[in-house]
């Protein structure tokens, strides 16, 4: 493993990354883990180095899902307004009026849970989608709504099913959760995943233990050098959100990636389902706020869907990632993927913004394919 070493701290030298954490294991054990840099000023980056996972909740959330789905408490395909009534009389934004005004219509399509999960249901991020930043203005909308009051009140920006735009979903997903299981998310989440896999420094709300060793966010500058930002757990998530509030560390998520790849987290059928690609294909997210992101523009040379609950790849990646593996990340450039044909996963954690910064997704890259060489 020298090798992958070096080609670690070659691409977080040259990303100019304070530090970060790398993980590769396959179905039977960590065959590769390292800690490189800093995870605080003097303070050494560690495998337990607790970091803002943010859309990697995704993923523990719809695993969450399907799971009620097995048991009955959720359906796929049947409207979700069923649970969640604030869905019943959707509205559709078409475009402003010559006095500034959104013009909206009713959805003529109900949402479904598949349409959530799939980000197929009509909702975005006005990080990446500026009319939708003026259209939350407008209505008087926060960024992600936190009450159902305010869920009722977010247009859709297309019909449901139609196409696919990356968004609020799983975070309605979650909420869902919580209505059919009488709990919340947090203790559903250590009850059904963290919990039985060990992830025990795997929370929304970090205790003091935790927070002794929270990786310092960056934001990196023009000149390429990085500032240090102080933020809170309401400045990145105002609730427990299900699409991108939970805490984590590399040691931990690790446990989650492989218990997928042992194909342990659903039964037999649900699994098939929750790895098969279903969306319509997955388009570039473009920024509507360089300070937050980056323009995300992946595999631009092939067809990209979306499962349940992961970015499928239609074919094989340079870096030797299987065509219909698994992948995602989180908002402050952690990356993950999922080999089911290699038995492979791994992953890569910094704590920089903006999001998808090139140095940080070219060390997750070059990682990668340093492992993927030794299989």
């Amino acid at each position: 493993m020298d090798d992958v070493d070096r080609v670690l701290r070659d691409a977080v030298t040259a990303a100019g990354l304070t530090g970060a954490v790398a993980i590769a294991a396959t179905s039977r054990g960590v065959i590769h883990s390292a800690a490189i840099g800093e995870r605080a000023t003097g303070e050494a980056m560690r495998l337990d180095s607790v970091a803002r996972i943010a859309s990697m909740t995704k993923a523990i959330t719809s695993v969450l899902a399907l799971r009620l789905v097995e048991r009955g408490m959720l359906t796929l395909d049947d409207p979700i307004c069923d649970v969640l009534p604030e869905l019943a009389a959707p509205m559709v934004f078409e475009r402003f009026g010559i006095d500034g005004r959104p013009i909206l219509t009713p959805a003529t399509v109900p949402i479904t849970l598949r349409h959530l999960l799939t980000h197929t249901a009509g909702y975005g991020y006005d990080t990446w989608n500026q009319p939708l930043g003026h259209l939350q203005a407008s209505l008087g909308l926060p960024r992600i709504p936190s009450s159902s009051d305010e869920l009722r009140r977010v247009p859709l920006l297309f019909e449901p099913g139609t196409h696919w735009n990356y968004g609020i979903n799983t975070d309605i997903v979650g909420r869902a959760c919580e209505v059919v299981t009488g709990k919340g998310l947090d203790v559903l989440v250590r009850e059904e995943i963290t919990g039985p896999l060990g992830m025990n420094d795997t929370m929304f709300i970090p205790g003091p233990e935790q927070e002794a060793r929270r990786i310092t966010v960056r934001q990196r500058q023009a000149d390429g050098s990085m500032e240090r930002l102080v933020l809170g757990v309401a400045e990145t998530m105002p609730f427990m959100a299900g699409g991108g509030g939970l805490h984590s560390t590399g040691a931990d998520y690790i446990r989650f990636l492989q218990a997928v790849l042992r194909r342990e987290v659903l039964g037999t059928a649900m699994f098939a389902e929750l790895v098969r690609p279903q969306s319509a294909d997955v388009v570039p997210m473009i920024s509507a706020k360089p300070e937050m992101s980056h323009d995300v523009v992946l595999y631009p040379e092939m067809a990209l869907k979306w499962s349940l609950g992961f970015l499928v790849n239609m074919k094989a990646t340079r870096e030797g990632r299987s065509a219909e593996s698994l992948a995602w990340a989180g908002f402050f450039n952690t990356y993950y993927w999922i080999d089911l044909e290699r038995d492979v996963c791994g992953l890569f954690v910094a704590q920089v913004l903006p999001f998808a910064d090139p140095g940080a997704y070219l060390a997750f890259l070059s990682y990668e394919k340093a492992v993927s060489v030794l299989l």
